[in-house]
């Protein structure tokens, strides 16, 4: 891929006709664009995933433009034993299935959820239940899929008994529980702020410190992403407004160097250095530094930055975004995962190629749109909830303070400045 050409500077002729205005997304299209655009950057990151932009071009004879199939090919059973996983050929992975367990919560609870849900019905779904596991070729517990951090759910809150909210604490600090959080922002639907709190106390059974805090940055970034008339640009500025620390430092370093490149391969290694600084993962992936996924308020993870990155270098289209977030290599099936997340938030289902979605809906032997069908019912059934509880709360203010809430507001003497 070529970087875009300047342009000249003879001046074109003025169309003073204005494109047709696309409808705006239902709902219901915004929550199946969300998780059939994760599962799809999810499969085609799988296979590359720890290896850098350089080693991914040399394996594939150039950048990835979709599917391919496992880095080690027939030898995928045993050449990483830690890891015994058919990456590759369209198979999801983990991102994935977490993301539909926590839907399977959502539908079994039908309301917020919070650390609680994840002891009470989370952990149960992954130890309890053979699911079909792509990259086992099997019917297995997800519990047997599942990497090291994400096994700390089930060590911990089932053999541990630890207090739910403080689960997370002494967990490895990664993108474990972020990867899985887009329906938090699905059900909190152009609602960034409840999405990032109902994340924060979800997550604190998984994670801790800036693993935690992506999760709720990347729940707000798919709730901000369902507003209508949201933009790349608009997502990013809510992300923003909610993020503490290290993480909010990441993403201000990234996004700012990503807003001055339309191609992915100009913006590989400046995004790269860009977010450096707060990685404590360091320049090998596959070996860690000494100080690698430790609590901090200074550090963030990779991926989240990198996925709000390649979607302003994408311009917010699909097939640009993940493609760029599946090429910047690293951990780049959960950078593609919350990348296509937040696109297909923003545009829908057709945002998500059908070629793709197709594909990987088959080689995985997953119906990619059942998931969201049954997440839709949930969210507005949480929405007349809310409604309802918000209504409660207005006539109780209301009588406690003689009059309607925004009169006593109104009422209320204003302070000094000092």
């Amino acid at each position: 891929m070529t970087s875009v050409t300047t342009q000249t500077a003879t001046k074109a002729p003025t169309d003073t006709t204005k494109p047709a205005a696309r409808p705006e997304p239902a709902l219901s299209d915004r929550i199946t664009g969300c998780l059939v655009g994760a599962a799809v950057g999810d499969a085609l990151g799988g296979p590359v995933e720890g290896y850098a932009p350089e080693q991914i071009a040399e394996r594939h004879g150039g950048r990835l433009t979709g599917v391919v199939g496992p880095w080690n090919g027939d030898s995928w059973r045993t050449a990483r034993p830690i890891a015994p996983y058919h990456k590759g050929d369209g198979h999801v992975t983990d991102d994935t299935l977490m993301t539909h367990a926590l839907v399977r919560v959502y539908a079994t609870v039908r309301d917020h959820l919070d650390a609680y849900a994840v002891a009470d019905h989370l952990v149960p779904d992954l130890m309890t239940t053979p699911r079909w596991i792509p990259e086992l070729e099997a019917d297995a517990l997800l519990l047997h899929r599942i990497f090291l951090a994400e096994k700390w759910l089930v060590a911990r809150l089932h053999y541990g008994h630890v207090d739910p909210r403080e689960a997370g604490t002494g967990n490895i600090v990664n993108c474990g529980a972020a990867m899985y959080m887009a329906p938090v922002g699905l059900v909190n639907a152009a609602d960034p702020r409840s999405a990032y709190a109902e994340a924060l106390d979800i997550a604190g059974a998984h994670q801790s410190s800036y693993g935690r805090e992506a999760a709720g940055v990347f729940a707000a970034a798919v709730a901000a992403a369902c507003t209508p008339g949201a933009t790349a640009e608009s997502v990013v500025d809510a992300c923003l407004a909610l993020a503490k620390d290290g993480t909010r430092a990441a993403i201000e370093a990234v996004t700012e160097v990503a807003a001055r490149h339309r191609d992915f391969e100009t913006a590989l290694a400046p995004i790269r250095a860009a977010v450096a600084p707060f990685d404590t993962v360091g320049p090998d992936y596959r070996a860690p530094s000494l100080g690698a996924r430790r609590p901090s308020r200074l550090h963030a993870i990779e991926e989240l930055p990198v996925a709000l990155g390649m979607l302003l270098v994408g311009g917010a289209d699909y097939r640009r975004t993940v493609l760029g977030s599946v090429n910047y290599g690293r951990d780049c099936d959960s950078i593609a995962t919350m990348a296509g997340a937040i696109v297909g938030a923003l545009h829908g289902e057709n945002a998500v190629p059908d070629d793709w979605s197709t594909q990987v809906a088959g080689a995985s032997r997953l119906d990619l749109r059942a998931p969201a069908a049954a997440l839709t019912e949930v969210a507005r059934e949480i929405f007349v909830r809310d409604t309802g509880r918000r209504r409660a709360h207005e006539a109780a203010f209301a009588a406690l303070t003689g009059g309607t809430p925004s009169g006593a507001m109104d009422a209320a003497p204003a302070r000094t400045a000092r």
